[in-house]
């Protein structure tokens, strides 16, 4: 089974210089790539002076991380592709567990290793930690972080996992099943692509598994920080794309519990003078609606049978009943 690890490059010079290195010197099994999403600084002269064995595919535009990708793999060929971030710091061996995972028997269509945070090594990061889950009104979290709490890594989660979705910061896929499912949404641009790419994959009946004896390190907020409006709108857009998508069963009455919810979370941006992040949210709620048509003529790939959450509403167990661990739901 031979794997491609791709990054994703946009004017990333400076976090190539710094986190490539440990990629090469780790992944030696594996074929290593950078789809360059137009960059305009020189990440591209760097790569070919400094590490020539890394094949660089130039998509012609700047398409976010769905298109990006989506130009880029077709370029590819192997059995597995790694989606892999270029703030990320991989470890010894990170790949064997992964590879191991894949050739076993019942073996899961997509895997996601352990991610910590690179500036706090000893925690886990936001972006992933422990496997991600989703609630019944479409809010994500994980094992190891719920809304912007993040546990310390004791060990707590060293139990390989059926997940409901992996981090698109380090995304293991079978190359076929990622075809099958025509790639990323592009219309997600960015932001919880994965994990609308997960759910239409447990729709098909496939597996998604956390394997904890991979270890990858991530700074997170490299592209967007959580301060970022910008950041939000993304977020609360396609959490709304994402369960209109995917989610079967009567649709209205949980977009309008979820609505209300949005709504009472952009009292809570004001009442913290961030009057931007609830401009966010109002945004993302027109975008929405002008895209409801073509979001209902994409649900035609849901499983009726397929639950894709196990907490009803992870708002009302953290924020009210103060549940802020993963093994305290």
């Amino acid at each position: 089974m031979n794997i491609a690890v791709v990054i994703l490059n946009w004017n990333g010079k400076k976090l190539l210089e710094q986190f490539l290195p440990s990629v090469i010197t780790h992944s030696k099994t594996a074929t290593i790539y950078v789809a360059d999403n137009a960059s305009t600084d020189d990440s591209i002269a760097f790569i070919n002076t400094h590490y020539p064995s890394v094949k660089i595919i130039k998509n012609t535009v700047n398409g976010g991380y769905a298109k990006g990708y989506n130009d880029a793999l077709k370029h590819i060929k192997a059995d597995v592709f790694c989606l892999l971030n270029s703030d990320i710091e991989v470890t010894t061996n990170w790949l064997t567990p992964i590879l191991s995972a894949f050739t076993n028997t019942n073996a899961p269509a997509i895997i996601q290793p352990k991610i910590l945070d690179f500036k706090k090594k000893t925690h886990f990061e936001y972006a992933g930690a422990a496997g991600g889950y989703i609630d019944k009104y479409g809010y994500p979290y994980c094992r190891g972080r719920i809304f912007d709490t993040l546990e310390a890594d004791n060990g707590q989660y060293n139990d390989a996992a059926e997940i409901t979705w992996a981090s698109g910061a380090c995304l293991f896929i079978k190359a076929n099943v990622f075809f099958e499912l025509n790639g990323f949404d592009e219309s997600f641009f960015a932001h919880m692509e994965e994990i609308d790419l997960c759910l239409r994959a447990k729709n098909k009946g496939y597996s998604i598994k956390y394997i904890p004896e991979a270890t990858v390190y991530h700074v997170g907020g490299a592209t967007l920080n959580h301060n970022n409006p910008q950041k939000t709108y993304l977020n609360f857009r396609n959490s709304l794309f994402t369960i209109t998508k995917n989610y079967p069963g009567p649709l209205f009455g949980l977009i309008f519990k979820r609505l209300t919810l949005d709504g009472i979370a952009g009292i809570l941006f004001l009442a913290k003078l961030k009057p931007l992040h609830t401009f966010a949210i109002l945004k993302s709620h027109i975008i929405f609606y002008t895209n409801l048509k073509q979001l209902l003529l994409k649900r035609k790939h849901i499983n009726p049978k397929q639950k894709h959450y196990t907490t009803t509403s992870i708002v009302w167990q953290y924020f009210i009943k103060n549940k802020n661990k993963f093994n305290q739901l």
